[in-house]
């Protein structure tokens, strides 16, 4: 890696929905593979999967909208930062690139937004992983007393417009690192370079991730009872990676992604939340794994 590019990677602006460009690194061939980043990172935190996966396989690693070197679109309306239309973002740019299927790949946020694409372009996505995060509906049912606190980032991005922006912005070098050093725990993680990009980077997109954390508190969570009550199920090869927040909050997380696939796996692993970059070759493994599943 040099700097904040993948190696060997090629860096396009690839047009998604509503003309938002996202910024695209892509690389290798053969089946198509999309990464999708968490907060608050970019799609650097996938530069050593990325290139092992490449050895095999067409990948293909966007900054989500709002994140990053994509477009930052003001907050219009609900749904400019839902899900849906981030999903909407990701399938544009495969479509863009020339692929119509494809194995979605998705961390933390990224995964929210990876598990909306496949609800709703069930016939695009082949494979759906996914790094460490709870089904949007599931996460806020099972935060409750005061093990909630464990997500008090959550209530706070997901107030009115206004004041979480001013709040945050006013200590965002030290709203941002707090994340980085409380859920890397042996503090290793990170190079210098990697964990400075991360902070810019999210200082400079306070008011879109806001957003899209608002987003996931009021627009994402109504779309996930509509499909829930409709009985909208993944269908396609699932599997789960993560840490066991269960354990602390009381929750089984592989019963509850099974509500939505029925025939998810799930693996544990233990790692801290930046999976990814901590334990590189396990992910990898975990994802080839994965997407040499027969689709049903």
């Amino acid at each position: 890696m040099s700097g904040t590019t993948i190696n060997d990677f090629e860096y396009r602006h690839v047009l998604g929905a509503d003309s938002v460009h996202l910024n695209v690194a892509v690389g290798g061939d053969g089946h198509p593979i999309v990464l999708l980043h968490g907060f608050p990172q970019t799609h650097l935190m996938w530069r050593h999967v990325a290139r092992e996966l490449a050895d095999r396989h067409r990948v293909i690693v966007p900054d989500l909208r709002g994140y990053g070197a994509s477009d930052k679109p003001e907050e219009a309306t609900p749904d400019t930062y839902s899900k849906r239309t981030m999903a909407l973002d990701i399938v544009n740019v495969v479509r863009e690139l020339g692929y119509k299927q494809f194995s979605l790949i998705g961390h933390d946020r990224g995964a929210l937004v990876g598990v909306r694409a496949a609800l709703d372009h069930p016939d695009m996505i082949t494979h759906l992983g996914i790094l460490d995060v709870l089904p949007t509906m599931d996460t806020w049912d099972v935060l409750h007393g005061v093990d909630a606190a464990v997500a008090w980032h959550l209530y706070l991005m997901a107030q009115p417009k206004g004041l979480p922006e001013r709040m945050i912005e006013a200590v965002a070098e030290d709203f941002f690192s707090s994340f980085l050093d409380a859920w890397d725990p042996n503090g290793t993680t990170f190079p210098p370079e990697v964990r400075r990009h991360y902070i810019d980077s999210s200082t400079r997109a306070v008011p879109s991730i806001v957003a899209d954390y608002r987003a996931t508190a009021g627009i994402d969570l109504e779309m996930d009872r509509a499909d829930r009550k409709a009985g909208a199920q993944l269908t396609m090869p699932v599997a789960v990676i993560s840490q066991d927040w269960g354990a602390r909050l009381g929750f089984d997380a592989a019963a509850l992604w099974r509500q939505w696939a029925p025939t998810a796996t799930y693996q544990p692993i233990d790692a801290g939340h930046f999976m990814a970059e901590e334990k590189p070759t396990d992910v990898t493994a975990f994802i080839l794994d994965l997407v040499q599943r027969t689709p049903a």
